[in-house]
């Protein structure tokens, strides 16, 4: 664990949780850049916080936080206890959140929006064409030097139909990059973007199933969507069809994925999230035995292909989550409205 520096004076802390060594460059990067000299000093922990860790926030006034930190009603009451006023998010979920709570002890709450969209999108991509072209087992091959190529036949995606849920700005920059690449784009959300009538059609979410031969999930988790992808839903989708979620592990029901794998109803599984990912992702298990059973079954089945939450992993992203959760600590030390708070009520 990293150890804490105090920092003298009334310079404001900011405790830091699951903080990697690339948190560190960006933040601090962003916080030297900060033109109006307010005088943060960030302290980096890179234990995730839950109620074991929430002492680390002594004497800091904010917390920031990432998507598998736990602020549920117990942690965000010993943070107030400790003198904690603000949750900083450097994400765009905040399902993790507890809201009641959070209103109840008057804690400001701010994420991060919007970070780069084309991001996570240009990710959702590479997952799709790794799957379909199977590029990722022809570098093992070649490197073994197997040449042949059975067994990595794929599809043309030119002409084929893509379901995007979710249209807000991610879905809207994936869309936009199957739509370039002469894919016909479907679209569903109940709070459909005007923009996306220029890239595709809006449809149910019954009839997008239906139709798509690669459905790409870009929605937030909440109670109505949470296992959107389910026994039910999985059966109305075209046999043989790709399923990618780069968005929120819970969105799909990993159970109801595994038995449409096994009865070679659903053809491809690419996955950046996980419904359990907070007990493996970010961190290194290669030496470890892995006793999430319904994870190690996904990664015996050929068609799957998964990344540990990494969508969000360039500079022009980290950058941008940086210096947004530096207008919105700002925000917080100067007392005013902040446009990105989430909503306590």
């Amino acid at each position: 664990m990293v150890g804490r520096e105090l920092q003298p004076g009334p310079v404001m802390q900011i405790a830091v949780f699951s903080a990697r060594p690339y948190d560190r460059r960006f933040l601090d990067e962003a916080n030297q850049r900060d033109a109006t000299g307010q005088g943060f000093a960030f302290v980096y922990f890179d234990a995730a916080l839950d109620v074991h860790t929430a002492a680390l926030a002594q004497d800091c006034a904010a917390v920031c936080v990432f998507v598998n930190d736990r602020l549920d009603a117990p942690v965000l009451h010993a943070l107030h206890a400790l003198g904690v006023r603000a949750v900083l998010l450097r994400c765009a979920g905040f399902n993790n959140v507890d809201l009641a709570a959070a209103k109840a002890l008057d804690l400001f709450v701010a994420r991060v929006p919007a970070y780069s969209p084309e991001a996570v999108a240009e990710h959702a991509l590479a997952l799709v064409m790794t799957l379909n072209r199977q590029t990722h087992r022809a570098y093992n091959r070649v490197r073994e030097g197997n040449f042949m190529l059975d067994g990595l036949l794929g599809r043309t995606l030119h002409g084929r139909t893509v379901g995007i849920v979710g249209t807000g700005k991610i879905g809207l920059a994936t869309a936009r990059i199957f739509k370039g690449m002469g894919c016909t784009v479907l679209g569903h959300d109940p709070y459909p973007s005007p923009a996306f009538a220029g890239v595709g059609g809006r449809v149910g979410l019954d009839e997008l199933l239906a139709r798509a031969d690669i459905v790409s999930l870009h929605c937030p988790l909440t109670p109505d969507t949470q296992h959107l992808i389910n026994d039910a839903s999985l059966a109305r989708m075209k046999t043989g069809a790709m399923l990618v979620n780069t968005s929120r592990g819970a969105l799909v029901d990993t159970h109801a994925v595994i038995r449409a794998l096994k009865s070679r109803r659903l053809g491809h599984l690419a996955i950046d999230v996980y419904e359990q990912e907070s007990a493996l992702f970010f961190q290194d298990l290669s030496g470890e035995i892995i006793d999430d059973e319904a994870f190690q079954r996904l990664m015996t089945f050929p068609n799957v292909l998964v990344t540990g939450h990494q969508g969000f992993f360039t500079m022009e992203a980290l950058q941008e989550i940086s210096a947004i959760t530096l207008e919105n600590l700002r925000d917080f030390a100067a007392g005013r409205a902040c446009v990105n708070a989430v909503g306590t009520g």
